[in-house]
């Protein structure tokens, strides 16, 4: 019995749909059903749909094949959690640390991928709620990182981070980077913030850019609730930041405000194809 595909495609990295094309052609030549979700616009460009209803989906999907980058598997992953339909990247961009598919191996992907030689990995999400002066709160889920950066002005800020409500320390820096494992790869890299396995379940906090000579990233149990304080200013002037979701849903915070960040309860699924162990892909994305 054949198997329903979802092929999920960033039109910006396949920009005549020829890679897809040559997906669905293959899959529908071997008896397996195809539908097609055509993203027409980058994900950083606002284009996300957050919050897209489950019924946007088909019910029956068994595997989703997203094209594109690892900002588009970001992009896809969030927009099916409640489906809990398990993906696979296709690697159109550049690095790809969370597409596992080369052009240059798709049809034997797919043969095995149709056979159901696979195993499924659950990828933990992180939850922040900010509470903000006006008394409204702000919700979103994360499946890489939630960052709490500066926002107009060229300033060193202050946050002060607690860790299951006691204080952990008053960080003087460009910014504060809450990560899962899966985003070790991704500003947290970039950031010097430590590369982990992404099936392992923890949270990390790296800083950006501190002001100190001292400061590295702290490791954390998946249990543990992170809450950040936005406090005054230098000269006790007002602080006005911004808080990030993968990088794509974002909105302001200044002095005052507070985001709590735990594991959330949701998790994203994922197709693991290799055996290849994280470390030798790593070795293969860092000397490609």
């Amino acid at each position: 019995m054949g198997k329903h595909f979802l092929i999920y495609t960033n039109k910006h990295k396949d920009q005549e749909l020829g890679v897809t094309e040559r997906i669905k052609n293959y899959l529908e030549s071997k008896g397996q059903k195809v539908t097609l979700q055509i993203v027409t616009k980058d994900w950083k460009e606002g284009d996300r749909q957050e919050g897209r209803q489950e019924n946007a989906f088909p019910k029956d999907v068994d595997v989703m094949l997203v094209l594109g980058g690892d900002g588009t598997v970001l992009q896809a992953a969030r927009e099916t959690i409640q489906c809990h339909v398990p993906l696979i990247g296709v690697n159109l961009g550049s690095l790809g640390f969370m597409t596992q598919i080369e052009l240059g191996n798709l049809e034997a992907a797919l043969d095995r991928l149709i056979a159901g030689d696979y195993r499924k990995e659950s990828r933990m999400l992180l939850q922040g709620t900010a509470r903000l002066g006006d008394g409204t709160t702000r919700e979103g889920l994360a499946l890489n990182d939630i960052v709490i950066s500066r926002s107009g002005a060229l300033r060193v800020i202050s946050l002060k981070i607690y860790v299951n409500g006691m204080l952990l320390h008053e960080y003087q820096a460009d910014g504060m980077i809450i990560t899962t494992p899966t985003g070790s790869t991704g500003y947290n890299l970039s950031a010097g913030g430590p590369l982990v396995e992404p099936g392992a379940k923890l949270l990390m906090l790296t800083p950006i850019c501190p002001h100190s000579l001292n400061h590295r990233s702290i490791i954390l149990s998946p249990e543990d609730v992170v809450e950040i304080e936005i406090p005054m200013g230098k000269e006790d002037k007002k602080q006005v930041l911004d808080a990030s979701f993968d990088g794509a849903n974002s909105f302001p915070m200044e002095t005052g405000d507070r985001i709590v960040i735990r594991k959330s309860e949701e998790s994203a699924q994922f197709i693991q194809l290799s055996s290849v162990s994280f470390l030798e892909i790593l070795h293969q994305k860092m000397n490609a």
